[in-house]
C-alpha cells in the first residue's frame, strides 16, 4: 500500500513574545494631504544689534585711569574726615566757651529786688540809707562810677498827693568816700548817673541803690488796694507795664504815685531846670 505525500506547512508569522502588533489605520484625502504638505518654517527673531566696542585704552590709560579713581576716593575720605573734625572741634569750642561764661558769671547775676541788703519796705519818708549801697550796687551789677557816661534825670515821689525827699547822699560809700554810678547829692530828686560804662540805667536800679522796695504794685511800705494805686508818669505821661524798666534817660523827668486818683499831683510835673544842675 503506498504511503501518501504530506504537503509541505506553511510558516505562519505569528507575534512574537512581548511585540505589539501594530494595524495602520487608512487615511482620508485629507489627511494624506496634510501629511504631504511641506513643513511652514518658523518665524526667525530679529538679531540684536551688539554695542560697537569703544576704544581701546592702552595699558598705560587703565594705569592713569585707576589712579585718579584712588585719588578721587582719598579727596572724598579727606574731606570727610576735615568735616567730622571741625563739627568735633566746634562742638568742643562751645562747650568750653559756655563753661567759661558759666563759671565767670556765675557771681555777676543781678540780685533779685527783693534780695537786696538792707532794703526798706517801711512808710515814707525814706532816708538816704546809704550804710549798705555799695554792696547793693554790686549786687545789681552796676558799673563803678566813672566818666564815660554823665547824664541826669530828676525823679519826684509823692504818697497821698504829698510829696517825700529824694534825699542827698543816695548811693554815697562812707567807707571809701565815693559814690555808686546812680546817686544824688541834694534833696531835688537829681540822680547823677557817672558811669565807667556806657549803658541805660533803669528806675528799678535807681531804688535798688537807694534801698527802697520798689514793684509794680508797691513802693516802700505802700501797697496797691481797692482805692490806692501805684501810678508811675515819664514827661507828663502815665507809663504802663513794670515801672522798674523805666530808663532814665537824660534830662528826664520821672514822678513816682501812690493814692487815689484825686491825690495825684495836679498838673502832673513833666520839667525841670537842669541848667543849675553842677556838671
Amino acid at each position: 500500500m503506498a504511503k501518501k505525500r504530506r504537503k509541505p506547512s506553511r510558516p505562519r508569522n505569528r507575534p512574537q513574545a512581548g511585540a505589539t502588533r501594530t494595524v495602520e489605520r487608512p487615511q482620508g484625502p485629507a489627511e494624506q494631504a496634510e501629511r504631504e504638505a511641506p513643513a511652514s518654517p518658523k518665524p526667525s527673531r530679529p538679531a540684536t544689534p551688539r554695542p560697537s566696542p569703544g576704544p581701546q585704552r592702552t595699558r598705560a590709560e587703565k594705569k592713569e585711569l585707576a589712579r585718579q579713581q584712588r585719588d578721587a576716593v582719598r579727596r572724598r575720605m579727606a574731606r570727610t574726615r576735615r568735616a567730622r573734625q571741625a563739627i568735633w572741634i566746634g562742638g568742643i569750642a562751645l562747650v568750653v566757651a559756655i563753661g567759661v561764661f558759666l563759671f565767670t558769671n556765675r557771681n555777676e547775676a543781678p540780685a533779685s529786688p527783693g534780695s537786696l541788703p538792707g532794703l526798706l519796705k517801711t512808710e515814707a519818708p525814706w532816708p538816704a540809707n546809704a550804710d549798705e549801697s555799695a554792696a547793693r550796687a554790686d549786687a545789681l551789677g552796676l558799673p563803678a562810677e566813672g566818666t564815660t557816661l554823665h547824664e541826669h534825670a530828676n525823679v519826684q515821689v509823692f504818697i497821698n498827693g504829698t510829696q517825700q525827699p529824694v534825699p542827698a547822699d543816695i548811693g554815697a560809700d562812707a567807707s571809701t568816700g565815693g559814690f555808686a554810678s546812680l546817686h544824688t547829692h541834694d534833696d531835688t530828686g537829681t540822680i547823677h548817673i557817672e558811669s565807667s560804662q556806657a549803658r541805660t540805667f533803669t528806675l528799678g536800679e535807681l531804688f535798688g541803690v537807694w534801698g527802697v522796695r520798689l514793684t509794680p504794685s508797691c513802693v516802700g511800705g505802700y501797697c496797691n488796694d481797692q482805692t490806692n494805686q501805684l501810678r508811675v508818669f515819664v514827661g507828663g505821661e502815665e507809663s504802663s507795664g513794670d515801672p522798674r524798666e523805666i530808663a532814665l534817660d537824660d534830662q528826664s523827668v520821672i514822678v513816682v504815685t501812690y493814692g487815689t486818683e484825686k491825690q495825684l499831683p495836679d498838673p502832673i510835673p513833666s520839667t525841670f531846670d537842669f541848667s543849675s544842675v553842677p556838671q
